[in-house]
């Protein structure tokens, strides 16, 4: 190298050092000032139930203003009926959407962001305005034992639909009648009855008829394990597909099945569609009705221009260049059960599965078709297929129908979720888990974890919780100096947004203290505690971590 030319290359080392030392500094500066000075988007949010029909104008307003002062800075917008008596804003009502357009100008204003949920109370989507026709359904089966030869000319019993998770005090007087009343065959298959009357074990959980929360409730099983020893004995009591007989084209409208019974001791199973008794608990009066079909485009498109697009029609969604408003909607947690079939699910089923189902509709009311293996493998299918159409007929197209209105999705994919969680949490832009007050019996922290998985692996950059759910042994015993430690857990496992539970919207003049609350739900964190105006650090600090 010639000498001269030192002179050069030490000046370019130079520059590359100054450089690499600027871009530091600028790193660094950046740090500092986001530490000193976190944007708005780092901070926390609160779940705003409203209780009712209990709103005003001036009380939201308030509400608002409290959260702007305190660094509160999204909104999950819910409402529910949990006991406490009803207000005069009758909900949906043309009052209530002008109240909701009042809420999302005042955010606008304030720079806080309002998450609209997808639909009355805190968990699903649904209301009055789904029929029978286009609700969760399951396929329902009755047996009738037949000994031939003989001639059959009678009317078959109807299935009767299966009891709802909450039970029957879940479903109003009308409520229950169009359930009881709402019932379309599916098929009518005839099969020479067993041996023996060995049915399939967790039948309930297997074919979706019942899906516990393996969630919170420290007594039920985490999972299911196979019963193989007991496959050979089963076998035994197996129904040969090929013995199977679709007498569907047999049974009349009015339920009469006119039919040569062969030799020998016939079961007559007749299978048919019934709504499954999940209703919008807990949603405030005028929203109670029955949850859409998880597995339809149709049914949730009809729901989503009941509701949301309804609301669209009196405010849109908030410009991206404004820092709050209304930008989002979320799906809370799985609590309406499983479901089984759907108007299409046949069809999505041969689609999917590449065989016919309908020789293995026993299996589905606890039957062996051909052998244990083969009628386990059936059940796998069946809820791989009802997985399938709740990720993309449910909330992949509530996520599509948001997306065309302006919308981003939150999810909370957990509870009795008859999808996997992950996949289901996959969809949403922002993953979420949930985790109760320390010390209260429910444990959802693990939900907690699967969010972050979610997120690392579907390359989602925040993850969120609904924090601090409690129960009223918590309720007003919580404040930040307690909940630091649970706080530090959420956030050294990945949750970078807390969503409080719960600001309860107080309708009332501010001199009634504490005002409006949840009855025995949530930590009260809201401007009804004493100590409200105080919490701002406490949430510099969760913005200056997240």
């Amino acid at each position: 190298m010639n000498k001269r030319s030192y002179p050069y290359l030490t000046g370019i080392i130079l520059l590359i050092i100054l450089s690499v030392s600027c871009r530091w500094q600028g790193e660094e500066d950046f740090l500092r000032s986001g530490f000193l000075n976190p944007p708005d988007s780092a901070r926390p949010g609160v779940y705003w139930y409203f209780m009712d029909g209990n709103i005003s104008e001036q009380g939201i307003t308030e509400d608002l203003e409290a959260m702007k002062r305190a660094g509160i800075g999204y909104a999950i917008f819910l409402e529910v009926n949990v006991g406490i008596p009803s207000g005069s804003v009758k909900f949906m009502s043309e009052e209530w959407i002008d109240l909701f357009a009042h809420a999302v100008r005042e955010a606008e204003r304030l720079g806080i962001n309002i998450i609209l949920g997808s639909g009355p109370g805190w968990a699903g989507s649904g209301g009055p305005w789904v029929t029978p026709e286009e609700s969760m359904m399951h396929l329902a089966a009755c047996d009738t034992l037949l000994t031939g030869p003989a001639v059959f000319n009678a009317r078959l019993p109807v299935p009767k639909p299966k009891k709802p998770y909450f039970g029957e005090s879940s479903l109003t007087p009308l409520l229950k009648e169009k359930r009881d009343n709402w019932y379309e065959d599916v098929r009518l298959l005839a099969f020479p009855a067993p041996d023996r009357n060995n049915l399939l074990k967790n039948l309930e959980e297997k074919a979706f008829f019942y899906r516990p929360p393996y969630t919170s409730r420290p007594s039920t099983a985490p999972f299911l394990t196979a019963d193989t020893s007991e496959y050979p004995t089963l076998n035994k009591s197996a129904i040969r597909k090929d013995k199977i007989t679709d007498l569907t084209m047999l049974l009349g409208r009015d339920g009469i099945l006119s039919w040569n019974v062969p030799p020998g001791r016939w079961i007559v199973a007749r299978f048919g569609k019934r709504n499954n008794g999940a209703v919008t608990r807990p949603a405030p009066e005028p929203g109670l009705g029955f949850e859409s079909d998880k597995f339809d485009t149709a049914a949730l498109g009809s729901h989503f221009r009941q509701f949301t697009g309804r609301l669209l029609t009196k405010v849109r969604p908030s410009p991206s260049t404004s820092k709050g408003g209304w930008k989002m909607l979320h799906i809370d947690s799985w609590e309406m059960g499983a479901q089984n079939w759907s108007n299409r699910f046949m069809d999505e089923f041969i689609k999917r599965r590449g065989y016919d189902p309908v020789l293995y509709l026993p299996v589905i009311a606890g039957y062996i078709v051909n052998s244990a293996e083969e009628s386990e493998r059936f059940l796998w299918d069946l809820r791989q297929t009802a997985s399938e159409l709740i990720i993309e007929n449910h909330a992949g197209y509530f996520k599509q129908l948001g997306s065309r209105n302006g919308f981003t999705l939150s999810i909370e994919p957990y509870d009795m979720n008859p999808a996997s969680d992950f996949d289901l949490g996959a969809v949403a832009d922002i993953p979420m888990g949930e985790f109760w007050a320390a010390g209260y019996g429910f444990n959802s922290s693990f939900s907690c974890i699967g969010a972050t998985s979610v997120g690392h692996v579907a390359g989602r950059r925040i993850i969120a919780a609904e924090a601090f759910t409690a129960g009223s042994t918590e309720a007003w015993r919580m404040y930040p100096g307690n909940m630091k430690n649970q706080t530090d857990w959420a956030l050294t496992i990945g949750i970078n947004r807390l969503f409080f539970h719960t600001f309860t919207h107080k309708p009332h003049d501010q001199k009634l203290k504490p005002g409006m609350t949840m009855g025995p739900y949530g930590v009260h964190w809201d401007r009804g505690q004493t100590w409200w105006e105080l919490s701002s650090e406490y949430h510099m600090y969760l913005a200056r971590c997240q």
